[in-house]
């Protein structure tokens, strides 16, 4: 934490404060970027008409109890339209994706948008890594230093805002500053307050849907894909090493990574299609080839490889330490599974070095804070969305829940039903100050430019 003193003439320095003097009008906003202290543009590229897109960075203490115990440089885009606008603080929770994009927030009170890069997600990582630093004050505070060093720039309203895991990250960046921005929008972000207290999910796969014969058909694949091991195991194998994919560095087998890719089936059905995919779920009695082929195009077999989990160990690493996990019974795999142990374990998907001893408080903290004294918070959820299923609970302050129905992990404000959509909406403009754009967020439904970023969350994927 830093000091804040101001001189004897009571003026403080931008520099005292590691803050830019506030914009002039007419004054370029690339000029007014660059005079902002720990701040670099990387580059400017092409936006669409009415914006300017930057890629920046910002220079962070490793640590913010110790700052002089070296620094990282953390990256976020910039998406600008006028310093009078609102700002729209994105908070990925992973990695930053390096194309303009407008979230939903930013549509619906035409603002101005930056999108952060969670620290430890490569390139945003210290060199040594020292990973007790990464937990969610030590990031909630980055986002904090972002949002002071940018007010001066942006002094009107500012509203925060993420999908899944960055809605967590909004969650407790609000917690921890809560009066960095006027407003929270957060989408599909689970709130795993007890971590072992995981019923809820098995109720959740009990329920989800509206068509026993669909959640039947996802048990029988699941089991059929287990009974069918001997057979599809070698296939798998075939495919990692003409492809130059490992198991090595974490689940130290094909057959596990086999086996957890499977286990997967369900929750990434649910989390990312719709009852309507129901008729495409192959029978018990396909064919190996048919019951293969669907499972890749569902949860992706390149995913358990070292390849493709190592770039989540930042994620894992935060689960396996506070964030916590869905751990799922499935009983109806008893018999054909040789990894019980390891069913939805965060420490299971990173490698030996970083596997770490969960901490509960942390999470018991956020739940009891969002449940007590939380104010101009806003929660999006989808019905069929099995990340839903321990949803947070905001306080009366000026907060409230909605529920999407029959809506994946890309529930948004637009998929509410009417009344709860204009609801939603209005507390949304009323926190950022503005009455409502010239478009609606209907009208961006579809817009490649605007969607809503899809966090592509990979536990227990």
């Amino acid at each position: 934490m830093f000091l804040r003193r101001a001189w004897v003439a009571g003026v403080v320095t931008a520099l005292t404060f590691g803050l830019a003097p506030a914009a002039t009008a007419g004054e370029d906003i690339a000029a007014r970027l660059k005079q902002v202290p720990g701040l670099t543009v990387v580059s400017e590229s092409a936006a669409p008409a009415g914006y300017r897109f930057f890629i920046l960075s910002y220079s962070q203490p490793v640590d913010h109890r110790r700052p002089s115990d070296g620094r990282f440089e953390q990256r976020f885009q910039l998406l600008h339209k006028a310093t009078e606008r609102p700002m729209v603080l994105h908070t990925s929770g992973y990695n930053m994706r390096t194309t303009a994009f407008r979230s939903e927030p930013t549509q619906l009170v035409d603002g101005n948008q930056i999108s952060v890069e969670q620290r430890f997600f490569t390139p945003s990582r210290p060199e040594p890594a020292d990973w007790d630093k990464l937990n969610i004050w030590q990031a909630a505070t980055d986002h904090h230093r972002i949002v002071e060093a940018l007010k001066p720039v942006y002094s009107a309203k500012w509203i925060s805002t993420g999908a899944s895991k960055g809605g967590m990250t909004s969650v407790y960046h609000r917690r921890f500053y809560p009066r960095d921005v006027d407003g929270v929008v957060a989408y599909v972000a689970p709130n795993d307050s007890i971590n072992p207290a995981d019923k809820a999910y098995d109720r959740f796969f009990a329920t989800v849907g509206n068509d026993p014969a669909c959640r039947q058909a996802l048990n029988d694949l699941q089991y059929e894909a287990l009974k069918r091991r001997p057979e599809l195991l070698p296939k798998y194998e075939a495919w990692a090493a003409a492809n130059n994919r490992t198991f090595n560095e974490v689940l130290g087998t094909a057959d596990k990574a086999y086996e957890m890719t499977v286990l997967d089936t369900a929750w990434a059905f649910w989390q990312y299609k719709t009852q309507a995919d129901c008729a495409k779920v192959p029978a018990k009695t396909a064919s190996s080839d048919e019951i293969y082929n669907w499972i890749n195009e569902i949860t992706d077999w390149s995913f358990y490889t070292d390849q493709g989990v190592l770039p989540y160990a930042p994620y894992y690493y935060q689960a396996a330490t506070q964030l916590g996990w869905a751990q799922l019974r499935f009983d109806h795999l008893r018999g054909l599974t040789n990894y019980p142990s390891s069913f939805y374990q965060a420490n299971s998907n990173l490698p030996p070095s970083l596997r770490s001893r969960h901490d509960p408080l942390p999470m018991i903290d956020i739940d009891r804070w969002v449940r007590s004294r939380s104010s101009q918070m806003l929660f999006v959820y989808g019905a069929n969305d099995p990340w839903g299923a321990e949803p947070f609970v905001p306080s009366r302050n000026d907060s409230y829940t909605y529920t999407a129905p029959g809506a994946n992990h890309g529930a948004n404000i637009a998929a509410l039903v009417p009344s709860d959509r204009d609801s939603a909406t209005a507390a949304l403009r009323r926190w950022a100050g503005v009455s409502a754009p010239a478009v609606s967020s209907r009208t961006f439904a579809t817009s490649d430019f605007d969607r809503l970023e899809d966090a592509r969350d990979r536990f227990p994927r």
